[in-house]
């Protein structure tokens, strides 16, 4: 996935938080994984793309991969809050942000509670209102065990952290922050003012719709529709192949925003 030039775990908030960091940049571009996930199944193939050109920070979240949980449930406005104490940790005063299905919400909040931190934001595939999911999605998520949960999603966690209970932990934890998914105020996101590109899949979990009309919301945003599922246009969970160029193409993309 690229060669790692630190890594480490933060006391963050009463959890130890793991990050990575990759690549050389002056802007340092921080990426926020998707539920269920760790920095490999999000940004697996996208990550080495971006390296090439930034100063990469991948966290994983409360719960998720490497680090560890706290007594508490998993909550975007906290996942924010994290990310940008980490930030604060490793004294960083501004940072771009990449952030994947949830952790496109997180970025939002990110923006929302602490823009001093943030130049430039990415959101792909994120949501900020319940309706913006396709139909039966919230049906799906109150239905959903921890056996259809995708054994990609297992393997990695196990990989990085051999334990059944915290997997279990984390998709429990993860299932019911959905069944609970609270709409954010289109007032909250109006008042986002830093820089601000949306990125969705024409067959998403999330509704071109809904992405088109959080990107108007926000002053002078861009909006990209590219092919494919949910994950597959920047190559998420080894979706990426020789015959699928797009996780290339996006990196382009992001590249040029970031610019």
């Amino acid at each position: 996935m690229g060669t790692i030039i630190t890594s480490g775990k933060a006391p963050i908030n009463g959890i130890d938080m793991y990050y990575e960091t990759h690549g050389k940049g002056k802007m340092p571009l921080v990426l926020i994984h998707g539920g269920g996930s760790t920095i490999q199944t999000s940004f697996g193939v996208l990550l080495p793309l971006l390296a090439v050109d930034h100063q990469i920070i991948a966290v994983e979240l409360q719960a998720h991969g490497r680090t560890s949980d706290r007594n508490a449930p998993e909550s975007f406005e906290q996942d924010a809050d994290d990310v940008a104490e980490l930030l604060n940790y490793l004294k960083i005063d501004k940072a771009n942000i990449v952030g994947f299905s949830n952790g496109g919400t997180t970025t939002l909040q990110i923006a929302i509670r602490h823009p001093q931190l943030m130049n430039r934001m990415v959101m792909m595939s994120g949501a900020y209102k319940r309706d913006g999911f396709i139909d039966g999605f919230f049906n799906f998520m109150k239905a959903a065990t921890f056996e259809s949960m995708p054994e990609p999603l297992k393997e990695a966690y196990l990989n990085v952290t051999p334990s059944q209970a915290g997997l279990l932990n984390m998709f429990n934890k993860d299932k019911q922050r959905m069944i609970d998914f609270k709409d954010i105020s289109d007032e909250a996101i109006g008042n986002i003012k830093v820089p601000a590109l949306f990125m969705v899949s024409d067959k998403d979990v999330v509704t071109i719709e809904h992405t088109i009309g959080m990107s108007r919301l926000i002053a002078g945003a861009h909006l990209i529709v590219l092919p494919g599922m949910h994950g597959q246009f920047f190559g998420e969970m080894g979706s990426a192949n020789d015959s699928n160029k797009t996780p290339k193409a996006t990196a382009i993309l992001i590249n040029e925003f970031l610019k």
